[in-house]
Protein backbone atom coordinates (compact mmCIF):
# COMPACT_ATOMS: atom_id res chain seq x y z
CA UNK A 1 0.00 0.00 0.00
CA UNK A 2 2.78 2.50 0.87
CA UNK A 3 5.58 0.72 -1.00
CA UNK A 4 6.21 3.66 -3.32
CA UNK A 5 5.56 6.43 -0.81
CA UNK A 6 8.61 8.70 -0.38
CA UNK A 7 8.23 8.92 3.41
CA UNK A 8 10.31 11.22 5.57
CA UNK A 9 11.11 11.74 9.22
CA UNK A 10 10.32 14.82 11.27
CA UNK A 11 10.84 16.27 14.72
CA UNK A 12 9.74 19.35 16.62
CA UNK A 13 11.58 22.35 18.05
CA UNK A 14 10.55 25.30 20.16
CA UNK A 15 12.26 27.99 18.06
CA UNK A 16 12.46 27.48 14.29
CA UNK A 17 14.85 30.39 13.70
CA UNK A 18 17.30 29.12 16.34
CA UNK A 19 17.06 25.64 14.80
CA UNK A 20 17.77 27.01 11.31
CA UNK A 21 20.83 28.89 12.54
CA UNK A 22 22.14 25.86 14.45
CA UNK A 23 21.63 23.32 11.66
CA UNK A 24 23.03 25.56 8.90
CA UNK A 25 25.75 27.55 10.72
CA UNK A 26 26.98 25.07 13.36
CA UNK A 27 26.43 21.79 11.50
CA UNK A 28 26.70 23.03 7.90
CA UNK A 29 23.52 21.33 6.67
CA UNK A 30 21.63 22.48 3.58
CA UNK A 31 17.98 23.53 3.64
CA UNK A 32 15.20 22.44 1.32
CA UNK A 33 12.21 24.59 0.47
CA UNK A 34 9.37 23.02 2.44
CA UNK A 35 7.16 26.06 2.86
CA UNK A 36 6.57 28.86 5.35
CA UNK A 37 6.83 27.97 9.01
CA UNK A 38 8.71 24.72 8.35
CA UNK A 39 12.36 23.79 8.00
CA UNK A 40 13.64 21.10 5.67
CA UNK A 41 17.12 19.70 6.28
CA UNK A 42 18.68 18.02 3.25
CA UNK A 43 20.89 15.03 3.89
CA UNK A 44 23.94 14.08 1.84
CA UNK A 45 22.02 11.17 0.29
CA UNK A 46 19.24 13.48 -0.94
CA UNK A 47 16.64 12.75 1.70
CA UNK A 48 15.08 15.47 3.81
CA UNK A 49 14.04 15.75 7.43
CA UNK A 50 11.19 18.07 8.37
CA UNK A 51 11.64 20.32 11.41
CA UNK A 52 8.54 22.08 12.68
CA UNK A 53 7.69 24.40 15.56
CA UNK A 54 5.41 23.01 18.25
CA UNK A 55 3.56 24.84 21.00
CA UNK A 56 4.19 23.50 24.50
CA UNK A 57 7.28 21.80 23.12
CA UNK A 58 9.16 19.12 25.06
CA UNK A 59 12.44 17.75 23.67
CA UNK A 60 12.60 14.14 22.57
CA UNK A 61 14.19 11.79 25.10
CA UNK A 62 15.79 9.71 22.35
CA UNK A 63 18.27 10.44 19.57
CA UNK A 64 16.42 12.12 16.70
CA UNK A 65 19.30 12.34 14.19
CA UNK A 66 22.43 10.22 13.76
CA UNK A 67 25.26 11.46 11.55
CA UNK A 68 27.56 8.65 10.31
CA UNK A 69 31.17 9.80 10.07
CA UNK A 70 34.39 8.11 8.94
CA UNK A 71 36.50 9.57 11.77
CA UNK A 72 34.60 10.27 14.97
CA UNK A 73 37.61 11.82 16.71
CA UNK A 74 37.97 14.41 13.94
CA UNK A 75 34.20 15.04 13.80
CA UNK A 76 33.99 15.59 17.56
CA UNK A 77 37.02 17.90 17.46
CA UNK A 78 35.54 19.94 14.57
CA UNK A 79 32.13 20.21 16.21
CA UNK A 80 33.65 21.12 19.57
CA UNK A 81 35.66 23.88 17.85
CA UNK A 82 32.38 25.27 16.47
CA UNK A 83 30.89 25.44 19.96
CA UNK A 84 29.09 22.10 20.20
CA UNK A 85 29.13 20.59 23.70
CA UNK A 86 29.03 16.81 23.86
CA UNK A 87 27.06 14.94 26.49
CA UNK A 88 28.92 13.03 29.18
CA UNK A 89 27.57 9.72 30.42
CA UNK A 90 29.37 8.38 33.49
CA UNK A 91 27.09 5.63 34.77
CA UNK A 92 24.78 2.95 33.47
CA UNK A 93 25.44 0.63 30.58
CA UNK A 94 27.08 3.42 28.56
CA UNK A 95 30.04 5.60 29.48
CA UNK A 96 31.85 8.24 27.48
CA UNK A 97 35.44 9.39 27.45
CA UNK A 98 36.60 12.97 28.07
CA UNK A 99 35.53 13.98 24.53
CA UNK A 100 32.08 12.43 24.95
CA UNK A 101 32.74 9.36 22.77
CA UNK A 102 31.27 6.04 23.91
CA UNK A 103 32.95 2.71 23.25
CA UNK A 104 33.14 -0.30 22.97
CA UNK A 105 30.76 -1.07 20.19
CA UNK A 106 30.15 1.56 17.58
CA UNK A 107 31.90 4.77 18.53
CA UNK A 108 29.19 7.33 19.18
CA UNK A 109 28.99 10.82 20.72
CA UNK A 110 25.81 12.74 21.56
CA UNK A 111 25.02 16.45 21.61
CA UNK A 112 21.88 18.59 21.69
CA UNK A 113 20.34 21.15 19.39
CA UNK A 114 19.08 24.47 20.83
CA UNK A 115 15.68 22.88 21.50
CA UNK A 116 17.24 20.07 23.56
CA UNK A 117 16.80 17.32 20.93
CA UNK A 118 19.51 14.68 21.08
CA UNK A 119 21.75 14.21 18.02
CA UNK A 120 24.79 12.00 17.52
CA UNK A 121 27.81 11.35 15.40
CA UNK A 122 28.56 7.67 14.96
CA UNK A 123 31.41 5.68 13.44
Amino acid sequence: MLTNSPFFASFAVDDLMAAEEFYTQKLGLLLTDIGPGLLGLRTANGYSVLVYPKPNYQPASHTVLNFPVDDIEAAVDDLTASGIVFEQYDDGPLTTNEKGIAQPGPKQAWFKDPAGNILSVIQ
